[in-house]
């Protein structure tokens, strides 16, 4: 899912990576050290062949070695001004807690997924190698991190997390899942993921996971692997599409929002579709009798404040799976 903001903006179009180079490994390129506690991470990813950008966080306290809790934006990878650190207060709330809080800046429409070819719209995405294989042995080793990991994330990849969850068992501990959609093998959500790509993104949906009938869009439904998630600490929020207090006249919205109309009308309908997703993944989950908490039912639009306050809701969950 998308929110309203990036069915507008975005870049269009991206140039197809050059084959990476044989032998190489990943590694961190360079650090800029913004603060103490702000760090921009440059690292190389080989199945991409070029260097991504990662937005950090520092502990509080870096005395010992600490988790990693990961956070995904949503369709338009950060790279589009709209992201957890400009659209929400995640640095003051992270102020005091003992985490790396990583943030990827990248992966526009990518679904944050392995693509099975180069795209002529999108390029080169590899995600899934990048953020599960190539990535945390590096960045553990350059943050001094203690190697217990989380993850986290909203909109597009807020179904993306679940699924990287279920394809690299063992690496995180806890998901924390934000106004998504956990089908993707589904008739309607495919051919919402296919219509999205192919109008924002010029890209071919074919190039990702194949066409229609491919098993790939089965393997990457979480709703279908759900059993993947048993024994991690989960969060699952979504609000009902309604207006709620952050489209009140009087509300503060962050720099860079949509129109307050566009948001109620398109982000109610994207967080009502989304909605329906997160009570299907409730049942799902209810029948497999895999533990989840839920956060559902309260007014609110697909829009960033009500990503804030999951956020700070689903902490409880994400501290405990990262303290396991």
């Amino acid at each position: 899912m998308v929110t309203a903001a990036a069915l507008l903006l975005g870049p269009t179009s991206v140039a197809v990576a050059q084959p990476e180079t044989p032998g190489a490994v990943s590694s961190v390129d360079h650090i800029d050290k913004i603060s103490d506690r702000r760090w921009d991470v440059h690292v190389y990813s080989p199945s991409m062949d070029r260097v991504i950008p990662l937005q950090v966080l520092r502990p509080a306290d870096t005395s010992a070695p600490r988790p990693t809790l990961y956070m995904l934006n949503g369709a338009g990878g950060g790279e589009d001004g709209a992201n957890w650190l400009k659209q929400t207060d995640m640095p003051e709330f992270f102020a005091d807690k003992n985490v790396n809080v990583v943030i990827p800046v990248g992966g526009y429409l990518s679904y944050y997924t392995d693509w099975e070819h180069d795209d002529p719209g999108l390029g080169r995405n590899k995600w899934q190698t990048f953020l599960t294989e190539e990535l945390p042995p590096v960045l553990d080793d350059a943050l001094g991190a203690n190697g217990g990991n989380a993850i986290g994330g909203l909109s597009m990849s807020a179904g993306s997390v679940l699924d990287l969850a279920i394809q690299a068992p063992g690496l995180y501990r806890g998901v924390a899942s934000y106004s998504g959609c956990a089908q993707t093998s589904d008739p309607v959500a495919r051919n919402f993921i296919r219509t999205l790509i192919a109008v924002r993104g010029k890209g071919d949906t074919d190039n990702m996971w194949g066409p229609d009938g491919d098993p790939r869009w089965v393997e990457h439904d979480p709703y279908v692997n759900a059993e993947g998630l048993r024994g991690l600490e989960l969060f699952v929020s979504n609000a009902t599409g309604l207006p709620g207090p952050h489209e009140m006249p009087n509300a503060v919205r962050p720099v860079g929002s949509p129109p307050l109309q566009e948001q109620i009308l398109l982000g109610g309908v994207i967080e009502a579709v989304a909605n329906g997703c997160a009570e299907r993944l409730q049942q799902r989950l209810g029948e497999l009798g895999i533990p989840a908490q839920f956060d559902l039912g309260h007014p609110g639009t697909h829009s960033w404040l009500y990503w804030q306050d999951a956020l700070r809701a689903s902490w409880p969950t994400l501290e405990r799976a990262l303290a396991g």
